[in-house]
C-alpha cells in the first residue's frame, strides 16, 4: 500500500485552543486500505488534532495544510468536510434531545447524497446496519444518544459512521467507556466498514483496541507532536511498558 497515493494527509499541522498552542507541527498521510492509530497519554494533543482536522471551531488550525482526495480541508467548513468524505467519531457523543436516532441518521444520509437523492434504500440499510451492532430497533424512535450508556453511544456512533460510507473516518478514543463486549461489537463495526477504498485514523490510549482492529502503522504522539513511529507492535511495547520509557529515549536524545 505505500506505493499507492495518498487518500488523506496533513503537513506541518499546529493547532490552538484559547490563544495556546496544543498541537506543534504533526504531520502524516493515510493511503487507501490503510489503518493509523494515535497513541499517547492524556493532554498529548490526540483529540485536538481530530477535532481542528473536523473543523471544530473552538481548534484553530494556526499552520498547515490538510487534504482529502482533491479538497484542500482547510478552506471547507466543517459540514463541509463532512461531505467531502471525512468523519469524526467523538470521544463524548452529545445527546440531542427532540431528535430521534431514526431521524437524525437519514438527515445526516440525504445531507451527503443532495436533497434529490432517493432515500428508498434507507430503512432497509438502517435496521441491517442497527442488527450488525447489536442496537435494538427501539433505539430508532429513542432521541440521540438522551440516556444512552457509554456503549450505546459508541455503536451509534459506528451506525452513523456505517450510514454515511466515508472516505475517511477518525474514531477518537471510541474504546472509551466499553466493557469488553461493546469493544468486540464496536470493533466488528469498525473492521466491516474498513476496505481497500477507505482509511481509518484511530486515536487512543490504550492497546485493547487495537487487538480487534489491528494497524498497519501506529504513531506516539507526546506534547502536542509525533515523537515514534512503527508498526503493530509499536502499540504492544506501550501496553508492556508505558510511555515513560519514550520520554526517556527523548531526554537521552536530547542530551546527545
Amino acid at each position: 500500500m505505500a506505493d499507492r497515493k495518498p487518500l488523506f494527509g496533513f503537513r506541518d499541522i499546529h493547532v490552538e485552543v484559547e490563544g495556546k498552542e496544543v498541537v506543534n507541527g504533526v504531520s502524516l498521510e493515510i493511503c487507501p486500505g490503510e489503518i493509523h492509530a494515535i497513541m499517547g497519554p492524556n493532554g498529548s494533543g490526540k483529540s485536538s488534532l481530530s477535532n481542528a482536522l473536523m473543523g471544530h471551531p473552538g481548534y484553530a488550525i494556526a499552520k498547515g495544510e490538510a487534504y482529502l482526495d482533491e479538497h484542500n480541508l482547510l478552506k471547507l467548513s466543517a459540514d463541509e468536510r463532512s461531505r467531502a468524505g471525512l468523519f469524526l467519531a467523538f470521544q463524548y457523543p452529545l445527546a440531542i434531545p427532540g431528535v430521534t436516532v431514526a431521524n437524525f441518521m437519514r438527515t445526516a444520509v440525504k445531507s451527503h447524497r443532495g436533497k434529490d437523492a432517493d432515500m428508498s434504500d434507507f430503512r432497509k440499510s438502517f435496521f441491517k446496519e442497527m442488527e450488525d451492532l447489536s442496537i435494538d430497533r427501539s433505539f430508532a424512535t429513542r432521541y440521540l444518544n438522551e440516556g444512552f450508556s457509554g456503549g450505546e453511544k459508541k455503536r451509534v456512533e459506528i451506525l452513523q459512521m456505517a450510514m454515511l460510507n466515508p472516505k475517511i473516518a477518525l474514531l477518537d478514543e471510541t474504546d472509551s467507556g466499553l466493557d469488553i463486549d461493546a469493544l468486540k461489537t464496536v470493533s466488528d463495526g469498525i473492521n466491516r466498514f474498513h476496505s481497500d477504498n477507505n482509511g481509518i485514523l484511530l486515536v487512543t490510549h490504550y492497546q485493547r483496541l487495537l487487538n480487534y482492529v489491528r494497524p498497519h502503522h501506529v504513531h506516539v504522539m507526546m506534547h502536542g507532536r509525533f515523537v515514534k513511529a512503527g508498526g503493530p507492535d509499536l502499540a504492544l511495547q506501550l501496553e508492556e511498558k508505558g510511555y515513560d520509557w519514550i520520554e526517556q529515549e527523548m531526554r537521552e536524545e536530547a542530551e546527545a
